[in-house]
């Protein structure tokens, strides 16, 4: 072979190898970038872990916490709120009542028609106002002129008006905004939550200010009880079954109350009660226990809330925030590596990932995740990436959602532990679960997450089974109870009516 031959020889070699070893480098840096990727999921799954054990310690903790909050103001982050509903429909109330609903951006109105019969709801009407949004933040004669012009109309729409103004109408005042309760019927606004800033109202007492506004408006009504949506959950349940003991909300926001035993309530805080019993209203979303699987997307997501340090529990189990969570953990990998492209500004923006767009990719059947990929592109502008990308979002998705679902079956279970429901005999557990004969217990059960998200529902009911077991689990049902923030409140009318 002559020296050219030999030269070009060698030269065609050396290219080749070098095209070799740069297709050779780039696997090699995908690959490293990948596992860089896969290094962050197996950080979340990690700290997410809520073994059966773990979850049976968040149980004691609740249990206790609840303990702690009913023997002194102040004594827990569990505010447990006296509610001073010491009675339940029973299912025998008859007539027609009224509820007004203000719990967030819109307001209702509702009428029920009861039979006298237990689940015997003849008729109801309900109409819904969005809150406009300058009367969130003026003066309480604005929105309170609002809601009693509103109530108004809806009252003059009654057929044989004349007949039914005779009489006073009772009312179920839903209000769902942190109240410090004096009685039934009454309670002083500690401030405002979910947008309204009203400074005017805090510090005044909610029912006589509504009052006024409706003898304003020359409406014979009286305010029957002040309740939140969370109370009357649990009365809707209870009227539709005698077991219903705890109602818990799971969507936007997260809350629960439950029947406490009346000896309870007098031991710890010297309260009488007309019967054995008073529903407490937990504001369990401000729960906390150092058994908490937090991550460091938690306490980013803390520090930079509007209300950091506080609804620690909320934070992890609740709509407002596990779409959220989800974001910063893709934001983490796309820092990470560029399997998701150029870092969309988007993908840096808090809440922009709403929780029914996680559950959505979360519950995308398609064999391409399709939803995903759409998802991805058209909320956080980020471009096209592959099947291989698009299936380890959804693994995000599942480890914040399961984590979520367990964390809450754990609070439930907290709630049936501190009322010797949960087959261990109470906070003490000192007797054996052969020695309790178990109650059938119903948690009435509300809220779009839980009622909308199969998944979550599932791993909820998942984790309940596995910390009760299944000897004990059978005795617990959980019922959905739709719109127990309204009907409830008007049941509730109905059963104090004077």
């Amino acid at each position: 072979m002559g020296r050219v031959a030999v030269a070009l020889a060698v030269g065609v070699a050396v290219v080749a190898c070098a095209v070799a070893g740069v297709a050779v480098g780039r696997r090699v840096r995908s690959k490293k970038k990948w596992n860089r990727v896969v290094g962050v999921l197996r950080e979340l799954e990690e700290a997410c872990e809520t073994p059966v054990g773990r979850l049976k310690q968040v149980v004691d903790a609740m249990a206790v916490e609840m303990h702690a909050g009913l023997a002194s103001e102040g004594g827990s982050k569990l505010k447990m709120l006296l509610t001073f509903v010491d009675q339940l429909p029973t299912g025998s109330e008859i007539g027609t009542y009224y509820a007004l609903d203000l719990g967030g951006t819109n307001f209702r109105v509702l009428r029920v028609q009861l039979g006298g019969r237990r689940s015997s709801i003849l008729s109801q009407d309900v109409e819904l106002q969005p809150v406009p949004q300058h009367l969130m933040t003026n003066s309480s004669e604005d929105l309170l002129d609002f809601i009693s012009s509103t109530l108004k109309e809806f009252v003059e729409k009654e057929q044989n008006d004349s007949e039914t103004s005779i009489r006073t109408r009772e009312l179920g005042f839903t209000f769902s905004f942190p109240v410090k309760q004096l009685s039934i019927r009454s309670g002083i606004l500690i401030k405002w939550t979910k947008g309204f800033a009203i400074e005017d109202m805090v510090g005044r007492e909610v029912v006589e200010c509504l009052e006024a506004a409706l003898n304003k408006k020359g409406l014979n009504m009286r305010v029957a009880v002040l309740v939140n949506d969370t109370v009357g959950t649990l009365a809707l349940g209870h009227y539709h079954d005698c077991d219903t003991v705890a109602a818990v909300i799971i969507g936007t926001g997260t809350n629960a109350c439950y029947l406490e035993r009346a000896d309870a309530i007098i031991k710890c805080q010297g309260l009488l009660t007309t019967s054995g019993c008073m529903v407490v209203n937990m504001e369990w979303g401000n729960f906390w226990s150092s058994h908490l699987p937090r991550t460091s997307y938690d306490i980013d997501l803390d520090v930079e809330s509007p209300n950091p340090n506080d609804q620690g529990f909320e934070k992890m189990i609740s709509g407002m925030y596990l779409g959220d969570i989800v974001r910063r953990v893709i934001l983490r990998m796309a820092q990470e590596s560029d399997i998701f492209g150029p870092v969309s500004s988007r993908l840096s923006t808090p809440f922009i990932l709403q929780t029914p767009l996680m559950s959505a990719m979360h519950e995308d059947d398609s064999p391409d995740l399709n939803e995903v990929a759409r998802i991805l592109t058209e909320t956080l502008e980020l471009p096209e990436v592959s099947l291989k990308v698009r299936k380890l979002v959804v693994r995000v998705c599942d480890v914040v959602t399961r984590r979520a679902a367990r964390l809450a079956a754990a609070g439930i279970v907290g709630i049936l532990k501190k009322i010797g429901r949960d087959g261990s005999g109470g906070i003490a557990g000192t007797r054996s679960r052969s020695d309790i004969k178990m109650k059938r217990t119903v948690v009435a059960i509300e809220g779009g997450l839980y009622t909308s998200y199969t998944v979550f529902r599932e791993y909820l009911h998942e984790a309940l089974n596995e910390i009760l077991g299944e000897e004990v689990a059978q005795h617990v049902s959980l019922k959905v109870t739709e719109d127990g923030s309204g009907i409830g409140a008007a049941l509730l009318a109905a059963t104090y009516s004077s």
